[in-house]
């Protein structure tokens, strides 16, 4: 489906931020470009953008944007743009005769509302607004959010300065053409070329239906402290990843989403994350292997610092639209192999130390053990997800392995570290093994 986004206005209240609202940068992506992917990944196919105000500047990232993305986007310029919305949603009336999508440049949103809109039904002459009637969402700005009266499942009144509503216009639409004929009528009847003039004139045929969003996240980015609001809403989100440990949720995740936040205004790609995290595992492995107590203390720090960006890269690659397959696969063999040369500095440490043999084979325990709990991660994890509900929160992964040798490290007790590893590591493989067998 064909989606029509209007980014024809100056935003002159986001000035401090950048001279084109749409290609202001929030979180190392502009506006319009999560705007488009985020549609892109609901459901649409072709966009249409309005452009006014730097329109050859918007057209030149659109037609960059359509290269990278290899989809269809038209720029439309209208020279109106300093008057209301609604004309610049005229603008692009004869290239739509048939239902599509409706949105604002500055309006973000989860992929998943446009998803659920789209299976909604629109019957012909009719628009269909996404309404949040949560009423208590934290991201809206209540002196300038447009408010929504509904009535059995239609809007009756459309404002900004309704007093009494039911919910807020997220400037998410599924339209048919009948809105280019209401924003005409509104124009003649009222002198309202407004977007809420022809939803008003359509609610009043009772034409304008509503889809509630539920508490899914959008925001309009209107002004600085709104788009203070998105940057953390944004950021939160890559909270509570379900393969966490515990290590990971509460230490980890906190550290690695402070580091992402400067890391997505860099060029460095996730990948690139990727190696620079195993890297710095490579390095404390190294200083381990120097049989020195200092080095020892500062390889701990090392390998966990590396355990802490290790996070960066999935989160940079979903801040940025940068999440391929490919780049989950890489980081979890390099997390492999950095696992493997830590152990290995450690037991190399420790065989220094001692000249025992059996200081080998508690390490290639260690290691193993570390390889086939890691190997068994996918396929345990899923089970637990969809089967095996009681004690689906525990879990022991990477993040608890490395915290480990972390403090293993700083106090230089790596002999018990190892021993701790090797025991953990394998008897969670049997209870896995056990569970899954269980539940087979």
């Amino acid at each position: 489906m064909k989606c029509l986004i209007i980014a024809a206005g100056r935003g002159s209240r986001l000035s401090e931020k950048g001279d084109s609202k749409p290609l202001i940068p929030i979180l190392g992506v502009p506006l319009l470009e999560r705007v488009i992917r985020a549609a892109l990944e609901g459901g649409a196919n072709e966009f249409l953008v309005v452009t006014g105000y730097r329109g050859n500047d918007i057209r030149d990232f659109l037609n960059s944007l359509e290269g990278k993305l290899s989809v269809p986007i038209t720029a439309i310029h209208n020279g109106e743009w300093e008057k209301e919305n609604g004309l610049s949603v005229l603008k692009a009336q004869k290239y739509l005769d048939e239902p599509f999508l409706l949105s604002m440049s500055d309006h973000l949103f989860d992929p998943s509302i446009i998803r659920d809109l789209l299976n909604q039904p629109l019957p012909v002459n009719e628009i269909i607004l996404g309404v949040d009637m949560g009423n208590d969402n934290p991201l809206v700005d209540m002196d300038d959010v447009t408010k929504v009266k509904i009535k059995d499942g239609k809007i009756i009144d459309i404002d900004k300065k309704l007093l009494d509503f039911d919910g807020f216009d997220t400037g998410i639409f599924c339209c048919t053409p009948a809105i280019f004929q209401a924003l005409v009528v509104s124009e003649e009847k009222n002198g309202d070329t407004s977007l809420s003039g022809a939803i008003r004139i359509l609610a009043g045929n009772g034409k304008a239906g509503v889809f509630d969003i539920g508490n899914r996240f959008w925001v309009d980015v209107d002004d600085a402290s709104a788009f203070a609001r998105a940057e953390k809403a944004l950021m939160s989100n890559l909270r509570d990843k379900a393969s966490d440990g515990p290590i990971s949720r509460w230490l980890n995740r906190p550290l690695s989403m402070f580091i992402s936040r400067r890391l997505v205004n860099t060029n460095l790609s996730p990948n690139q994350i990727s190696l620079l995290s195993f890297s710095f595992s490579l390095l404390a492995a190294g200083l381990f292997s120097t049989r020195s107590a200092f080095f020892l203390f500062l390889g701990g720090v090392l390998a966990q610092f590396a355990s802490v960006i290790d996070g960066c890269d999935g989160e940079v690659a979903r801040l940025k639209f940068q999440a391929s397959a490919y780049g989950g696969w890489l980081d979890a063999v390099l997390d492999r192999y950095a696992d493997a040369f830590l152990l290995f500095g450690l037991t190399w440490y420790l065989f220094g130390e001692t000249g025992k043999g059996v200081v080998l084979w508690i390490g290639f325990l260690a290691i193993i053990g570390s390889f086939v709990l890691s190997y068994s991660a996918d396929k345990y994890d899923s089970l637990m997800k969809n089967q095996i509900r009681l004690g689906a929160s525990l879990r022991l992964g990477r993040d608890v392995r490395v915290f480990i040798i972390f403090l293993g490290a700083i106090f230089n007790q790596v002999y018990i570290t190892l021993i701790i590893i090797a025991v953990l590591m394998n008897l969670e493989v049997i209870r896995r093994v056990l569970i899954c067998r269980k539940h087979e």
